[in-house]
């Protein structure tokens, strides 16, 4: 216990210790939301990797999926690191740098409203962000419960406050710098740690392939009656599995918290760098968290009675004492550096996009930091809240409601992100059409979820279709709708256009 307290304490102290070492990055909004716009390529790939994953993919998914198509499950981590991290980079990763600089835009939907010269847009697009990033941040507070219990015997409730009061610190002290090199810092630890776990679980289980064997003898006749199905390359359920592996892939593409991060990169050479680090990243950490789930059968686990989330906790309580103190300090660092990453964009939105000529005229930066460190104040104590609040209640509703933020948000905004950065012929009201659709069919879901063909009834489902289908609604709408004012968009898109001097290492010309 004294050896889980001391390493507690020192992660502790050095989040606090980045936080106010950072207070000088976090005079303006620019530096406040963006790092001054001058993030290297590695604090850039772990803050994007670390915000990617949190202990709901640790401790929830991995445990739920990996219970559901066994050793398949690993797919899902391979297309985060592939489509989420590899692809995400590489498409949006450059253009977005550039563009969001040029329309001097710290924000999603601030890129809207200027992309598209529109302030409904903008509000609307904050709204969205509201609405949504609040239960998806309470979300991250899930799985704390069962492994600070078998660690330390402690109330949820303390987790969560613990949890809530340190992340707001370094956040309302140094800003995303601070968030960045604490992501940094959480990273390596994630690294390390998801390693370590993988290796001593199968090695409690004889090795790889005694637990592969040991996972084809399982047979759960309510799933499939093909044996040796859950050690299988497919699984026995490839149809949802695919639902998963794109709405927790591509979903990536549409995160207000996931693109900001490319606002902040410093140079060409950084993306590139960046885009190879955030790959490798994902390979380690969302590979190794779907394949330990996927042995997740091998244990004695009442899921009908106690849920998927005690499934990682089981097959984690008999390592030693040391290596749950790591596991601990793995899923507080999953859980802060994605909380610290979304409630950073809440506030900046909230207050750039919402409050900012809006309600409040004439509000200079100052003004402007000020009212977004008390929104992450205000952020974090709500999210607590809801989490407690489920937690001590078990109100459902909230936990359908977050279940469906990640849809909602990537279902609304992918596409007309994507085609914003790519085609001249977007329009405003493709860009409406997109926010209504992923977020109007993710709330229906939620609460007329029976009412859905049953491929749809699921959430995770029903957030891919949403994203999917926002790819083909943007250009049929807009093909049918007035076009967009040419000077605008010829303004937007001139930043492409731009020379600049390269070394000859990227170019042969002379």
């Amino acid at each position: 216990m004294i050896l889980k307290i001391l390493m507690l304490l020192v992660f502790f102290g050095v989040m606090i210790g980045v936080g106010l070492y950072c207070r000088r990055h976090a005079t303006d909004v620019n530096g406040f939301v963006l790092g001054g716009r001058n993030v290297g390529p590695w604090l850039t790939a772990f803050a994007y990797g670390t915000s990617y994953f949190s202990a709901v993919i640790f401790v929830g998914y991995a445990g739920q999926f990996g219970w559901r198509y066994g050793i398949a499950s690993t797919w899902i981590g391979l297309g985060n690191a592939f489509i989420g991290s590899l692809l995400a980079w590489a498409v949006l990763g450059r253009r977005t740098r550039i563009m969001t600089q040029h329309l001097q835009s710290a924000t999603m939907p601030e890129f809207f409203g200027n992309r598209f010269r529109s302030k409904p847009l903008k509000i609307g697009a904050s709204m969205i962000v509201f609405i949504f990033l609040i239960p998806y941040t309470a979300s991250l507070y899930n799985g704390l419960s069962r492994l600070f219990g078998m660690a330390f015997h402690l109330d949820y409730t303390v987790c969560i406050i613990l949890m809530a009061v340190l992340t707001g610190i370094y956040v309302i002290a140094g800003g995303y710098m601070a968030t960045a090199i604490n992501d940094f810092i959480q990273g390596i630890i994630m690294l390390i740690g998801i390693v370590a776990v993988i290796g001593a679980v199968l090695g409690s289980q004889g090795g790889f392939l005694a637990a592969l064997q040991g996972l084809a003898q399982v047979t759960d006749e309510s799933v499939s009656t093909v044996p040796g199905v859950f050690n299988s390359f497919f699984g026995p359920d490839p149809l949802n599995l695919l639902g998963v592996v794109i709405l927790t892939s591509l979903g990536t593409w549409g995160l207000p918290q996931m693109v900001q991060k490319f606002y902040a990169i410093r140079s060409e050479e950084a993306i590139q760098k960046g885009t190879v680090i955030s790959t490798a990243f994902a390979i380690v950490v969302a590979g190794g968290c779907y394949f330990l789930g996927g042995f997740g059968r091998l244990y004695s686990i009442d899921v009908a009675a106690q849920g998927y989330d005690a499934i990682i906790p089981a097959m984690l309580s008999n390592l030693p004492d040391m290596l749950i103190a790591v596991v601990v300090v793995l899923v507080l660092s999953a859980s802060m550096s994605t909380l610290s990453s979304l409630v950073i964009a809440s506030s900046s939105t909230l207050t750039i996009d919402f409050l900012k000529d809006n309600i409040v005229k004439d509000m200079d930066e100052k003004k402007q930091v000020l009212m977004m460190r008390i929104f992450v104040v205000v952020f974090i104590a709500i999210s607590a809240v809801i989490a407690i609040i489920q937690y001590k209640r078990n109100v459902t509703f909230i936990a359908q409601l977050m279940g469906v933020s990640w849809g909602a948000l990537a279902g609304a905004f992918l596409a007309p992100f994507l085609y914003g950065l790519y085609w001249k012929k977007t329009t405003k009201a493709a860009c409406w059409v997109s926010f209504l659709f992923g977020s109007v069919i993710m709330i229906l879901n939620m609460l007329m979820r029976a009412s859905f063909p049953v491929l749809l009834q699921s959430p995770i489902n029903c957030g891919a279709f949403a994203m999917l289908a926002g790819l083909i609604l943007v250009p049929v709408v807009s093909y049918i709708t007035p076009k967009p004012d040419r000077e605008l968009v010829e303004n937007a898109f001139a930043c492409y256009d731009k020379k600049v001097a390269v070394s000859q290492k990227r170019s042969l010309n002379d």
